[in-house]
């Protein structure tokens, strides 16, 4: 990304009172240059490329010691940051929903995401029920999270610039501390239905066995895209075990 006034914006998205901050892949850097100058407090980051890491110290030597090398899907974040943090991003597109089941594993410690992924990306986790675009991640990541879909983002902003538009999204961690219902039952049961998303639920969750009431008749009546979080956790709920 070269257009300072994006990441200007990007970064004027976070919630104020943020006090541990972690950027992922910060690159050459042009978002870390602005939180350095912005003092934003306990600012660090991780980058996987030695190249990237060699210019950010060179680069920002007050960073030094708060860069850590690795691989942000592998690295166990509680050893970053003891106590709650959000995070901030340019995220690569390859892996920036990987980057999302990392946060959702970390759920209880990452209070805030702010970051820039692929639009289709950013408008499928940002969608409501109902819509096309809602599916398994719109799903998992709004049973703990509040998504805001702040802007869309220009492809001449990036050098070279890419085939497709981005768009930046926020997640703010909401009031779910556990789901009310069995949360693997609960991930398994949206996976199935979203993998045959076609069909109505009765025939894409054929292999459970629910409870015969009125309630879950109508919901199997429906298609996956249709139901609401709480919709999905009264089913898995309602399983005959």
């Amino acid at each position: 990304m070269k257009d300072k006034n994006i990441a200007l914006k990007i970064i004027s998205s976070l919630s104020p009172d943020i006090q541990n901050l972690l950027e992922i892949g910060p690159g050459t850097g042009i978002l870390t240059g602005i939180l350095i100058e912005e003092n934003h407090r306990n600012l660090k980051v991780i980058e996987i490329d030695r190249e990237s890491i060699a210019y950010l110290k060179e680069t920002y030597p007050e960073l030094s010691d708060n860069i850590v090398s690795g691989d942000f899907l592998k690295y166990k974040l509680e050893n970053i940051f003891r106590n709650n943090f959000s995070v901030i991003g340019n995220f690569p597109y390859n892996i920036s929903t990987q980057i999302l089941f990392k946060v959702l594993e970390y759920r209880n410690q990452v209070d805030e995401v702010v970051g820039m992924f692929q639009k289709e990306v950013a408008e499928r986790i940002a969608s409501p029920h109902g819509n096309k675009k809602y599916g398994i991640l719109s799903v998992l990541i709004q049973a703990f999270y509040s998504i805001e879909y702040l802007f869309t983002v220009n492809e001449q902003v990036f050098y070279p610039p890419p085939k497709v538009k981005s768009a930046v999204i926020r997640l703010k961690r909401n009031d779910t501390k556990q789901l009310d219902c069995d949360e693997k039952l609960f991930f398994d049961l949206v996976k199935a239905g979203f993998n045959q998303r076609r069909k109505t639920l009765r025939n894409s969750l054929g292999r459970y066995t629910f409870e015969n009431t009125e309630q879950i008749t109508k919901l199997l009546s429906k298609r996956a895209e249709q139901l609401r979080v709480d919709e999905f956790e009264f089913l898995a709920r309602s399983i005959v075990k």
